[in-house]
């Protein structure tokens, strides 16, 4: 039983790491196409938008948002290239956008959205910001700080479109997503082992 169990988890990764590749040779033929037109697998898909819920953030408030969102933008830059020191000063300016936020100027929905994310988001950035040198383990707690940067861009916005990708090898096999400032893939969780690993799966505007 063990040993159909181990074989069905290596069919498994072998059957993702192919999935991979594939979208991988796809970008690359893209991007070459004989058109002359510089373009990628994601750039001409059709992908959803989702707007934020929303619509009367105090602009000191949108200013912070946009901090963080920069911050984690760096942070998930860091992570792509490999650079566990990068990402670790980005994830201290995220901290530091953080303790920006003005309660006093959030109506009561965004109160209760910001403090259901800003703890576990701090956490997610100390966690990160501490782990100079273990990029392993700041791409493990990367996964939750992409999802608390989601929900709150989910609700305030922010100063630029941000696409949601996935990663289906990330997260020990589980998968992961993250967010971008660009429509093309750079996986923050492979790095530069399999830097176009993953897929746009919607666009917050």
């Amino acid at each position: 039983m063990k040993t159909q169990i181990f074989s069905f988890l290596i069919a498994v990764s072998v059957i993702t790491f192919t999935a991979c590749n594939n979208n991988s040779e796809k970008s690359q033929k893209d991007s070459t196409d004989t058109s002359g037109s510089s373009s990628t697998a994601t750039d001409n898909a059709n992908v959803p938008e989702e707007k934020p819920s929303f619509s009367n953030v105090d602009a000191k408030t949108a200013a912070s948002i946009n901090e963080i969102v920069a911050g984690y933008l760096n942070v998930k830059n860091g992570l792509a290239n490999d650079n566990s020191t990068e990402a670790a000063n980005a994830a201290k300016s995220v901290m530091t956008a953080l303790g920006k936020i003005d309660h006093a100027a959030l109506p009561q929905d965004q109160m209760k959205l910001y403090m259901d994310v800003a703890d576990d988001l701090k956490e997610m950035a100390e966690h990160i910001s501490e782990s100079d040198g273990k990029i392993d383990h700041q791409r493990e707690h990367f996964v939750m700080m992409s999802q608390d940067v989601y929900d709150l861009v989910k609700g305030f916005g922010t100063n630029q479109p941000l696409y949601i990708d996935h990663c289906p090898m990330a997260n020990d096999n589980k998968g992961a997503d993250w967010m971008s400032e660009k429509k093309e893939i750079s996986n923050p969780y492979m790095g530069k082992k399999m830097p176009t690993c993953g897929t746009v799966q919607k666009v917050i505007k």
